[in-house]
């Protein structure tokens, strides 16, 4: 079965050059010209979002929040597309819950690389998690159901927060420095920097309540989870 590609540009030559490249490589391809119209476009159950951040009527940014706001999409695999190309703009990005960025202008031949490789990276991650629970004395992680609880009270993690605590979680004791983390969630064709592992430190942190002092900051190395007894 084909995958599908949910594409949001206003810009028409994107668009279509876009649409003719990914249809071309066998992919299903959706279109949408602006933010309302791609929340609308969801209801065909895309498998990806290449996403464009300045647009009319609701820009990319607040269309990433409405996805990952929808349990439907938590997980579904967003791509940025954008002629803005700060650091700032680039973590923001991926603090909402995108899985890449990849500024403009960008040649067919790097988009298609880097869909290819977001795909297999899911499928790989797909097929070697093991299903299981961990309980640790009131923070549950369910790998299956991608569901953490913190005293039975469900919390809300990105796809990103959850791969980051799922590998510090599996490995008590091992510290892990910003480039493993990267490596291990992101993958080595995801350009980030190591900043964006801090931010969703943090905000994983934020969320967990009475388990944020787990993940612990090793100065100068990275970060280890400490369980305690």
């Amino acid at each position: 079965m084909k995958q599908s590609i949910l594409i949001v540009d206003d810009e028409l030559d994107i668009l279509q050059m876009l649409e003719y490249n990914l249809s071309q490589e066998g992919y299903k391809i959706i279109t949408a010209t602006n933010g309302i119209e791609a929340i609308e476009k969801l209801k065909k159950k895309p498998n990806l979002v290449i996403l464009d951040i300045m647009m009319p009527e609701m820009d990319g940014f607040e269309v990433c929040k409405k996805i990952r706001a929808n349990a439907d999409f938590q997980h579904l695999p967003i791509i940025f597309l954008t002629a803005k190309d700060s650091e700032i703009d680039e973590i923001l990005g991926l603090e909402l819950g995108a899985d890449d960025f990849i500024p403009k202008p960008a040649s067919p031949r790097k988009v298609v690389a880097r869909i290819r490789s977001l795909f297999r990276r899911i499928s790989e991650n797909n097929n070697t998690k093991n299903t299981q629970i961990i309980d640790l004395n009131g923070l549950t992680i369910d790998t299956e159901k991608f569901l953490v609880k913190v005293h039975g009270k469900p919390i809300k993690l990105t796809k990103k927060e959850f791969d980051l605590l799922h590998v510090l979680v599996s490995h008590p004791d091992r510290v892990y420095t910003r480039e493993a983390l990267l490596l291990n969630v992101w993958g080595d064709d995801v350009f980030v920097t190591d900043r964006v592992i801090d931010v969703h430190i943090r905000k994983l942190r934020e969320k967990m309540e009475d388990f944020a002092n787990i993940i612990q900051t090793i100065r100068g190395r990275g970060y280890v989870c400490r369980l305690e007894s």
